[in-house]
């Protein structure tokens, strides 16, 4: 009994060409970025000085620009975000671990830099 490929090829084939068609990331193309749209100055909290860079704005959110020119997303706000980064980055390191620095802990909010403190 001889057995005909053809179909069963044919239907393979069509089966990989829907799964790479459904496979493909969305986010393939690549994201619109516009021109900087001007310039944020953070001054530190610790004494370190201030630096000033650009900002841009992209499809997902706005962009500040480190000194190496990397691209990093702002969080609460792109100052905030570039002091965190540069001036301030070792500023609140505790027992000298690196975890926590340069990220979202370190920010303050929306109503400045809040501390807590009791004392007797």
């Amino acid at each position: 009994m001889k057995m005909n490929r053809f179909p069963f090829a044919a239907s393979v084939l069509m089966a990989l060409a829907a799964f790479a068609l459904i496979a493909t990331p969305a986010s393939a193309r690549p994201r619109a970025v516009s021109k900087i749209l001007g310039y944020v100055t953070a001054h530190s909290h610790d004494g370190n000085g201030s630096i000033r860079a650009p900002y841009r704005n992209t499809d997902v959110g706005y962009q500040v620009r480190l000194p190496r020119g990397t691209w990093v997303y702002c969080r609460t706000s792109c100052s905030e975000t570039l002091r965190v980064n540069t001036v301030d980055v070792w500023a609140n390191v505790d027992n000298a671990t690196p975890i926590g620095v340069g990220t979202l802990q370190q920010e303050c909010g929306a109503f400045g830099c809040l501390r807590w403190e009791r004392s007797f």
